[in-house]
């Protein structure tokens, strides 16, 4: 299993953190993601994860993200 870890500025809310979560639990391979809304992080945790559909799942949802963050 792998994991990713993402800083995903402006999320806020209960309804960011839905949205999140939603599209980056699409991705193919993508086993669990866990939104932390004080750190501004994004886990991700998975099977050959796509870095790039990641991101575009987070772009999709109205977010950015700003940096990678190690695991």
């Amino acid at each position: 299993m792998n994991e990713n870890r993402y800083r995903v500025a402006g999320m806020t809310c209960g309804h960011c953190l839905a949205s999140v979560t939603e599209e980056v639990a699409e991705v193919p391979g993508v086993h669990e993601v866990t939104v932390d809304l004080a750190e501004e992080t994004v886990l991700v945790r998975g099977r050959d994860l796509d870095d790039a559909l990641i991101r575009a799942a987070v772009a999709e949802a109205g977010y950015t993200v700003t940096e990678p963050v190690a695991v």
